[in-house]
């Protein structure tokens, strides 16, 4: 979204900035970022769907040491995210209060909002990249020489063609449909972003019917894009977003699907229901001017279970799955089933 203040979700038409800053962080550095172990910090929101996507690449690739993260404070105020959780109310390490600090120290007066993921140069304090699009595929693949040994190929060479097919129709119809349905301004706007989006999980119902996976038979960043909006469905798409057509929790397909993503490792340990609740219900104040959270729904099903391995599929291909989640970056017990 651009910006425009909390206030003004719902009273404006919708519409998703494109990312203003797209350098990319190289292996050959050719945009004049060259990846380097430690050299930049991902500031993310456990709340966002495009940040959780980053979040987990990165866990599954291993790059905790080489990309240390940053985690804002669900509730941005309307000048940007905040680092409120963390010591005086500043990032221990870029030692702002406001990640638009980092934007204004690239560019000064840059069009949009200030978004996560962002990707900060540690030595210059200013914002390299906010290119969401962009960001999780050059980790996949830019930053291979840093990934864990057993590391999964999550944009395999072979596959990239059906993986980018089924990302664009994922990103236009679910993980971009269900914003255009909650930030409606009338009924007929609604009434079709909210038949797009349902008329895209039937399809992928279908798909996943037969297969583990969306694209071959392992994990993919086609997987991690759905993901992180079926971890949101029920829990803010269903209700604060009014795409109420069914649960997740009632499609025995996605629901199963989205359970075995969950419980492997790199994934469910990543998400916070906590924060991701806190930041619909309260930031979104022109849809929900109360701000009220509501106290369900009930988590417990994540951890039930899904039967997918039934279908096959090796999940991390010849890889391994991840360590044990670093110290300090565990998702508190009241973000967990």
């Amino acid at each position: 979204m651009g910006g425009g203040g909390n206030d003004s979700y719902g009273k404006k038409a919708f519409k998703r900035s494109k990312s203003h800053f797209t350098d990319r962080i190289t292996a050959d550095g050719r945009d004049g970022w060259p990846v380097a172990a430690g050299r930049y910090r991902l500031v993310v929101s456990r709340a966002c769907p495009w940040a959780s996507r980053a979040v987990i690449s990165r866990r599954l690739l291993g790059l905790e040491d080489a990309l240390p993260m940053a985690i804002a404070d669900p509730i941005q105020d309307d000048r940007s995210w905040r680092f409120t959780l963390d010591p005086g109310g500043r990032d221990p390490v870029l030692g702002i209060r406001h990640l638009s600090e980092a934007y204004d120290k690239r560019e000064t007066g840059y069009p949009g909002g200030v978004s996560v993921p962002a990707i900060v140069d540690v030595p210059s304090g200013q914002l390299v990249t906010n290119d969401y699009q962009q960001l999780t595929l050059d980790l996949a693949t830019e930053w291979s020489a840093l990934h864990r040994e057993g590391a999964p190929d999550l944009y395999p060479q072979a596959l990239r063609d059906e993986i980018d097919a089924v990302m664009a129709e994922v990103y236009e119809d679910v993980n971009n449909g269900v914003y255009r349905a909650g930030f409606a301004t009338d009924q007929e706007e609604y009434e079709g972003a909210c038949a797009g989006v349902f008329r895209r999980l039937d399809m992928l119902s279908a798909r996943l019917e037969g297969q583990r996976y969306l694209v071959g038979d392992t994990i993919t960043e086609a997987d991690i894009r759905l993901f992180t909006t079926l971890v949101r469905f029920d829990a803010a798409y269903h209700g604060h977003f009014k795409c109420n057509r069914w649960k997740l929790t009632e499609n025995p397909i996605l629901w199963a699907y989205a359970r075995d993503l969950y419980q492997t490792p790199g994934f469910g340990d990543t998400v916070d229901f906590d924060h991701i609740k806190r930041h619909y219900y309260q930031v979104h104040s022109g849809i929900n001017p109360t701000r009220i959270v509501p106290l369900g729904p009930e988590l417990d099903g994540w951890l039930a279970p899904h039967f997918r391995q039934e279908l096959g599929g090796r999940p991390f291909g010849d890889g391994t799955p991840p360590g044990p989640v670093p110290a300090g970056e565990e998702v508190p017990a009241q973000g967990r089933p």
